[in-house]
């Protein structure tokens, strides 16, 4: 059966299909989900794509589903979506607790916060890499939420909007704290991963040549560890210092010197060898990492 897709591009069409009244605010807003009218969730296949920003806190029971992957969750989680991102949940889940924040972009626009929105890549992550709070974490993360709801709900006034987007930036920026605390409080899972990121790495550019395969990229890694690629980038910058793709270009590199120092082949030959359509691209890549055109490295070396 076809799945079908149930787009929700207003705060206002939000409160109208969860049943919760008309919104204080047009752009922002805080929904109890136990307050959420469940009746007007359509039945499994459904998937939501919604116009705005959301951060989830829930404690619920069954099953939640992030494009077409299943996850189960049990326990308290800090789930975040970006705009236009495929979400879906089950009819029949039950919610213990929890609320949803959700932002329109319009909030934010032409503002400092708009500005870095991107610089906060947990809204990019997959649901399976939510972020769990500790009790005092969860307290100072609602005491945020509780700020923003209070400032939407009284008379508006010429402080009101700068205001809410200061306590929404103060939460994203204790979100990003609590991220870097989980990457490290989960470190063997966290080693885990960065070594079988590595061994990847490795086979793939042992190959004999990347001329079939092509040059990797983010999402290949990504996909083969099961994570999104947004966090891939981000553990691997919290243990190595470097993102995804910097790591594939050292290889990159490595590998390149190799064959510059082992063989006569002409360097265009190299870069074909190497999965690179245009060999100009391969030499801005390895003068960026190594401050030497190919040529030049080569001719230093011999």
């Amino acid at each position: 059966m076809q799945n079908s897709y149930v787009d929700i591009n207003t705060i206002s069409e939000l409160h109208t299909f969860y049943g919760c009244g008309k919104p204080q605010h047009p752009l922002i807003t805080v929904i109890d989900l136990l307050a959420v009218n469940r009746e007007n969730i359509p039945a499994d296949g459904s998937f939501y794509r919604l116009g705005f920003y959301s951060i989830f806190c829930k404690q619920f029971k069954g099953i939640l589903k992030y494009g077409r992957s299943h996850y189960d969750f049990s326990e308290g989680s800090l789930m975040f979506t970006a705009p236009h991102q495929v979400t879906a949940t089950s009819k029949n889940m039950q919610i213990e607790e929890g609320w949803g924040l959700f932002f329109h972009p319009d909030l934010i626009n032409n503002t400092a916060l708009g500005r870095k929105i991107n610089d906060y890549s947990f809204f990019h992550y997959a649901v399976n890499e939510a972020l769990h709070l500790s009790e005092e974490e969860k307290r100072t993360i609602g005491e945020c939420v509780n700020n923003i709801r209070k400032e939407y709900a009284q008379n508006i006034d010429k402080h009101t909007q700068g205001l809410i987007q200061s306590n929404l930036e103060l939460l994203l920026n204790y979100c990003n704290r609590f991220y870097d605390r989980q990457f490290f409080t989960r470190a063997h899972i966290s080693n885990d991963t960065v070594e079988r990121f590595e061994h990847l790495l490795k086979d793939y550019f042992s190959q004999e040549s990347l001329i079939e395969a092509g040059l990797p990229d983010v999402k290949y890694f990504a996909s083969r560890l099961h994570l999104s690629p947004n966090y891939l980038s981000d553990l691997l910058n919290k243990y190595t210092g470097k993102t995804t793709q910097e790591h594939i270009h050292l290889q990159l590199v490595d590998r390149a010197k190799t064959l510059l120092w082992s063989s006569d082949k002409p360097i265009s030959e190299i870069a074909y060898d190497l999965g690179f359509e245009h060999p100009s691209h391969f030499t801005k890549i390895f003068k960026n990492k190594t401050g030497q055109s190919p040529k030049a490295f080569r001719t230093i070396r011999n």
